[in-house]
């Protein structure tokens, strides 16, 4: 069967498929219109009959194919208030700190990401991320001030540490404050 009628036609298909798109619209020219609609009309009429064949167009939609479901990723959780108690007052410890001040987001990611693997590896539970809190209004620029305060909560949720990370939360004024955050590190589960 020919694509296109004459040149430049359309084929019945094309036709067919026009129509309906044109009974939606508000014609300018009422008298055109009915005449189109009576061509369009004409054509359907000889058009042979198909089987139960779906008409074939260039932007056919295809199922979509089965996938299996991937696990969810784990929720972040904040931490409990009476480990949080300990942590403050110095009974429970902080297995280590790493300090981001003076580098720029790149740097800052990949020193980051880098930190917690290896404090996972090590079994710490818990970790200090210092972010600073932003220069002063000198320093900032387009208020691009504090970037790293607040693109490290944003890293810490994203899916690649997701597996590391169990949660965090701003830190107490004796260990930074807002400049700073307390991360729970996952206990890596073996074989992996």
């Amino acid at each position: 069967m020919s694509r296109r009628g004459k040149k430049g036609g359309l084929s019945p298909e094309d036709r067919q498929l026009w129509g309906k798109v044109a009974k939606t619209l508000t014609p300018l020219d009422p008298q055109r219109a009915r005449l189109l609609e009576e061509d369009l009309a004409r054509a359907i009429e000889a058009m042979p009959a198909q089987q139960d064949a779906p008409p074939r167009t260039a932007t056919a939609i295809k199922a979509p194919r089965e996938t299996v479901a991937k696990p969810a990723m784990p929720p972040l959780h904040q931490l409990e208030h009476s480990y949080r108690k300990k942590v403050v007052r110095g009974v429970k410890a902080i297995d280590a700190r790493i300090d981001l001040h003076g580098l720029t987001q790149h740097q800052a990611h990949d020193r980051l990401r880098g930190f917690l693997y290896q404090a996972q590896a090590r079994q710490h539970k818990l970790v200090l991320v210092i972010t600073g809190k932003g220069g002063g209004s000198a320093r900032a620029y387009m208020d691009e001030r504090g970037v790293l305060r607040r693109m490290v909560p944003q890293w810490l949720s994203m899916p690649d540490l997701r597996t590391v990370v169990i949660g965090y939360e701003e830190a107490h004024a004796s260990h930074g404050g807002a400049g700073a955050l307390y991360v729970r590190i996952r206990r890596k589960r073996e074989g992996l």
